[in-house]
């Protein structure tokens, strides 16, 4: 970092200049990687569900399929700790898996390709193995990027990494809509397989991480799968967190569950409401996914800018109170008649603050963890984040056609308010503690 005023306060020009590190634009392409296959799982997948005709109660349904990245911390001790024949020795633990994880990606999405909709269940198994896929490759990218810089820039390799997530989500969105549009769904699919290889090669490419405990952090050897090994495998993170945080772990846990429900909840219901709004899977990908995408930039851009600045309790709070306010505006949007302008803005506005929101939490769940348990962690953290807001978006279809989609979205809007009384205790009780160290 670079040397700050006396006040103690990093300037503008200071807190940018991060973004130069080679470790911060590495995790731009890490972050691609992760999230290519995301909505191919979800928004994408669905709206290829709904333009072949599947129900809206059914395209719900698929919203479970995404809770595989909120159960991966059954599997994130084994990634943590078991080292990978051959590959461990050729690339570290952590990117070892990070190649098995995006080469079961790339298969499962030819997979899909081929089966297509007219074989439902198969589509869904195979959208079950790139979720598992997936989520695998972010345990693994999860841990690089908190072992691979101090903690100081994590809010900047966070906003990197959403980068890369963000620029993916334009391919796998706007990008998979115009090869639908132009080739088919089924060649959509076959490309972004293609796309796969982005992560392919990075992976070769990035050195190991640069504070990696693979050999002298507690705890780091291949652990053996007796009781003592799976008692140091799964119960000895989670016991780490709650020694260091005592009774109030469980409001941390309890805040990280609550923290993305809004958001979460409403997004599997995105792509066919636009649809069922009569716009077209072009203006879809060029508003929804194009100017999103390059919002959601400048939100995730701004919110790393804004947690060196002012605190990452202090991006949150303004995060969670404006990813609340944009459902609310998707209800008046559903009133309207199509409107491109009125769909822009509400779109924008929706990403804008998604971007801050999304980069303010993933480095304030980074500081929860330690380093001797940071894959695992991080996964608990990670899937407490999601497991609520994909279980409640599974019920979402049959929310739109008993109540339409107005109110649907005034309840996913609902659903923020306890996470920002939660923000407000935490920067209350951070104040009260620098305060009383006074």
């Amino acid at each position: 970092m670079p040397p700050q005023p006396a006040g103690g306060r990093p300037t503008w020009l200071e807190s940018f200049l991060v973004y130069r590190k080679p470790v911060v634009v590495s995790l731009a392409f890490l972050g691609f990687s992760a999230g290519l296959p995301y909505l191919l799982v979800f928004s994408t997948l669905t709206a290829w569900l709904r333009d072949e005709g599947v129900s809206r109660s059914a395209i719900g349904f698929f919203a479970w399929v995404g809770m595989m990245y909120s159960i991966k911390v059954v599997w994130a001790p084994f990634v943590d700790r078991l080292k990978l024949p051959w590959l461990n020795r050729t690339l570290g633990r952590r990117r070892s898996w990070m190649l098995l994880a995006q080469l079961g990606i790339m298969l499962a999405l030819v997979g899909m390709s081929w089966v297509g909709p007219a074989q439902l269940t198969s589509l869904a198994v195979l959208a079950l193995v790139v979720a598992f896929s997936s989520a695998t490759q972010d345990i693994a990218i999860d841990a690089y990027r908190i072992e691979a810089a101090p903690a100081q820039d994590q809010a900047a390799l966070s906003a990197a990494y959403i980068l890369g997530y963000r620029s993916a989500l334009l391919v796998s969105g706007a990008g998979a809509l115009y090869a639908a549009e132009y080739l088919g769904w089924a060649e959509a699919y076959q490309v972004m397989a293609l796309c796969g290889g982005v992560g392919l090669v990075t992976t070769l490419l990035i050195p190991r991480p640069a504070l990696a405990n693979d050999e002298s952090a507690p705890g780091a050897k291949a652990a053996p799968l007796t009781w003592p090994g799976l008692h140091g495998l799964f119960l000895a993170p989670i016991a780490d967190f709650f020694v260091r945080n005592g009774r109030f772990a469980m409001f941390l846990l309890s805040f990280i569950a609550l923290y993305r429900l809004s958001d979460i909840t409403m997004g599997i219901m995105a792509n066919p409401f636009y649809l069922d709004l009569g716009y077209t899977k072009l203006q879809i990908a060029n508003i929804a996914k194009g100017l999103g995408f390059a919002l959601s930039i400048l939100g995730s851009f701004l919110g790393g800018v804004l947690v060196v600045r002012w605190g990452v309790l202090m991006t949150l709070l303004i995060g969670g109170v404006a990813v609340a306010l944009t459902n609310l505006l998707f209800a008046l949007l559903a009133l309207t008649e199509p409107n491109l302008v009125w769909l822009a803005l509400i779109i924008g506005a929706d990403n804008l603050s998604g971007g801050i929101a999304a980069t303010s939490f993933i480095a304030y769940l980074s500081s929860l963890t330690h380093t001797a348990y940071t894959a695992t962690q991080y996964a608990l953290f990670s899937s407490l984040m999601t497991l609520p807001g994909k279980f409640t978006s599974g019920f979402s279809g049959i929310a739109v056609d008993t109540f339409g989609y107005p109110l649907f979205f005034v309840g996913a809007g609902v659903l923020g308010v306890p996470a920002i009384v939660m923000v407000l205790y935490l920067v209350h009780r951070e104040r009260t503690t620098l305060l009383d160290h006074r």
